[in-house]
């Protein structure tokens, strides 16, 4: 998600919950084994993720670009996944037929493998948000960038049943040179954005249908969320969105890799 200012109640919890995933990671080498098949996943996933065996690095670039090219949209879904909230936007997508992005935490994804399993049943993508959602770890030494990405990476596959994450976005776009490297090490590109629709600050349906209006010439990759809070308008806004940019001669695809 965006750097936002300060108030972040849900993620004081999520990083409490973390603290102990860390913790425990920080005196062992960092994680390298890869997830083994996928057992009991629907067939739809395989198009749409990366398998454990195949990892293969990719550019360190920080990408927006989409697949679908000039008239491409992506939808970026971030810091679920959500009991409450991620179902419904599932719902929605569903509803457009529009596959999205979905930026996980961690802790969130081992919390919920459920939702994580069917996200990538309903053919999206997953991406690596860090454990804890730490915006400034950019700020953190080298060894915390790799404990929250890394760690991540296998809460998420784990959660899953073996589908890794295809893109790692640094929370509050806290990159560095050495987490953008480590990252597509490991086969997950870097993943900015280009309109920040403010949802997660709930401005009303009409003001973040506004943002994506007055924003999408910047670029294709839109940033919305499905945690933190009610995310009630988020799913709103989508179903107003979703269909709009079709109309307006739009595609739906995921970020270049």
């Amino acid at each position: 998600m965006a750097r936002h200012g300060a108030g972040r109640g849900w993620f004081g919890k999520v990083l409490g919950a973390a603290l102990g995933v860390t913790l425990l990671a920080a005196g062992a080498s960092v994680w390298t084994a890869q997830a083994g098949a996928v057992r009991g996943s629907s067939s739809g996933a395989t198009a749409s993720a990366t398998r454990g065996k195949d990892v293969k690095p990719v550019a360190v670039s920080i990408v927006h670009a989409s697949d679908e090219g000039t008239r491409g949209v992506n939808i970026t879904i971030d810091d679920g996944p959500d009991p409450v909230w991620t179902p419904r936007v599932l719902d929605v997508l569903r509803e457009y037929g529009v596959k999205a992005t979905f930026c996980m935490v961690g802790t969130q994804a081992q919390a919920h493998p459920d939702l994580v399993k069917k996200v990538v049943a309903d053919g999206h993508r997953l991406c690596d948000h860090t454990v804890s959602h730490d915006t400034g770890m950019d700020k953190k030494p080298q060894a915390y960038q790799s404990r929250q990405i890394l760690d991540a990476e296998r809460m998420i596959t784990e959660a899953s049943g073996g589908v890794r994450p295809m893109y790692y976005r640094a929370p509050g776009g806290a990159f560095t040179p050495y987490s953008r490297t480590l990252a597509a090490s490991r086969g997950m590109r870097p993943l900015g954005w280009n309109v920040d629709t403010k949802d997660f600050e709930r401005p009303g349906t009409d003001a973040i249908v506004a943002t994506v209006e007055r924003e999408l010439p910047n670029g294709p990759t839109l940033l919305f969320h499905d945690a933190g809070g009610d995310r009630s308008q988020t799913v709103e806004a989508l179903r107003r969105i979703l269909p709009r940019l079709k109309e307006q001669g739009h595609s739906f695809g995921f970020p270049v890799r």
